[in-house]
């Protein structure tokens, strides 16, 4: 049963009226509603869904917070150690599509629930594959994109159904500061359980615990059915009335349109358009850093003698569990700074977030540009200048969402999401860690094989993250032209 005909009543923004219309137009008695109740239960589906976004972001960056670990256990390349993060995303792209399918037409809790338990019990087997498996080991890691594939399609859309407009962004940062902790606590957690137990296998155990708890808390906390808010239901909204059961006029106008249609419709959606490709620059650079930055800083930091090169069973973790920190630090005050930056901007120019976005891009390009140059000569420099490359970075995550949610009508928020997912990771974050580590392996073959190339490989290729950025910031200028627009043909 399509999840537009459950519901129809649906918590109206505090300090409003309640009151219903009756089909023949008189009006009916005021219905008696607790505005605690919802409040609170729309606070404990937040805390539950922003759960679930940590541990499917711990889950994304425990392979980077031990990678030097996973390349000396399996003895692989650079290359072949960058298929890791490749094939995870490629297949939480190539699922993201079916999800948002999915979630646009039936039970979202149910999706989420078996996303959350596939992903954690694939987790969890493979820290039992041995070296000579890691082909296995790969595909384990495809597996888990899949899982979080239904995760990261389903969960905003849920967010978007519970909360109007103004306080839909205040709530999204929320949900999104959990990118940056879960990544930083990603890395965290995987070097210290390396350090602490001697055995790197012993990350991979962790998270599906919290994914166990993750699943009761989903069960228990969040509603069967959620309804789904259309523009009739935010027109209600602002007007403080709610319909009553038995009319349904909307059902029929918000139903059915085939995939293929709603495809359609969103590729001529030119914001829609623009703002993705402009978050695809900002994933295939955060895919990049995120799988290879604290290898890059251990080889920095060899070529510059502070530390030996890893020639023991278990490697220096340092960089990890520092480069994880400063995600965690400047993640959030990113997000934070940009839903601020957004919320006081919208009231001067409607033009305000995409012109964000695409500051902080360029910004954020120039950082990571003078992090790799002086990163021979001055460690602490670098990681100066990573952590502002992280932070203008980070204060586009929760905008652009913000963006994708009021240029396209809701009952095809899903599956532009899913779609928004598809390019970003197919252009993006699916291809960089492996390209930069060809790019490596390319540099290191045409010059006699030392600690000195080992680093600089690694920094020649990098710099193509800092060019992706300016293109980055270019899409996002692109989108300020067409965005009042779409957000007046959405509303319509």
């Amino acid at each position: 049963e399509h999840e537009d005909t459950d519901l129809l009543l649906q918590p109206l923004p505090e300090g409003q009226n309640y009151g219903a219309a009756a089909a023949d137009g008189t009006p009916c008695p005021a219905a008696s509603v607790s505005r605690n109740s919802p409040a609170k239960r729309d606070c404990l589906v937040v805390a539950v869904l922003c759960f679930g976004n940590l541990i499917n972001f711990i889950d994304w960056f425990i392979v980077p917070g031990i990678l030097l670990d996973i390349q000396k256990y399996f003895g692989v390349s650079d290359g072949e150690t960058g298929l890791l993060q490749t094939v995870f995303t490629l297949c939480y792209m190539l699922a993201a599509p079916i999800f948002g399918y999915l979630g646009d037409r039936y039970n979202r809790k149910i999706i989420l629930g078996a996303g959350i338990f596939f992903w954690s019990g694939v987790t969890l087997g493979s820290s039992f594959i041995t070296e000579s498996h890691y082909r296995i080991f790969v595909l384990s890691r495809g597996l888990v994109g899949i899982g979080s594939a239904s995760y990261s399609t389903i969960a905003p859309t849920i967010i978007a159904d519970l909360f109007e407009e103004g306080k839909r962004t205040t709530v999204l940062s929320i949900f999104y500061i959990f990118i940056p902790v879960g990544s930083g606590c990603g890395y965290m957690l995987a070097a210290g359980m390396a350090k602490s137990t001697g055995d790197w296998h012993w990350a991979f155990r962790v998270t599906p615990c919290m994914g166990g708890l993750a699943l009761l808390l989903l069960i228990l906390l969040v509603p069967h059915r959620i309804q789904r808010r259309t523009a009739a239901h935010r027109a209600l909204s602002i007007s403080g009335t709610i319909r009553i059961a038995d009319e349904k006029p909307d059902v029929h106008r918000t139903a059915k349109t085939t995939w293929c249609q709603d495809v359609g419709s969103l590729a001529k959606n030119c914001s829609f358009v623009c703002s993705s490709l402009g978050l695809t620059a900002m994933a295939f650079i955060t895919g990049a850093l995120g799988m290879w930055m604290p290898l890059f800083l251990h080889r920095a930091q060899v070529v510059q003698g502070i530390v030996p090169p890893c020639l023991r069973e278990s490697c220096n973790s340092s960089n990890s569990l520092i480069f994880g920190g400063i995600t965690i630090v400047t993640g959030i005050l990113g997000i934070i700074a940009g839903a601020e930056a957004a919320r006081r901007l919208r009231k001067i120019n409607t033009k305000a977030d995409p012109l964000i976005c695409a500051t902080s891009m360029f910004i954020s390009a120039l950082c990571l540009y003078i992090a790799l140059m002086v990163a021979q000569t001055n460690i602490l420099s670098t990681f100066i200048f990573i952590a502002f490359g992280e932070l203008f970075l980070s204060v586009n995550w929760a905008v652009v969402t913000d963006i994708l949610l009021y240029v396209v009508p809701p009952r095809r928020q899903s599956t532009a999401i899913a779609l928004q997912i598809l390019v970003s990771h197919l252009l993006g974050d699916a291809g960089s860690p492996y390209l930069i580590g060809v790019i490596s392996n390319a540099v290191q073959a045409k010059n006699i094989p030392s600690l000195q190339w080992s680093f600089r490989s690694m920094q020649y290729s990098f710099i193509i993250c800092a060019f992706v950025g300016v293109f980055g910031g270019g899409f996002f200028l692109l989108t300020s032209f067409y965005i009042e627009e779409d957000r007046k043909e959405a509303q319509r």
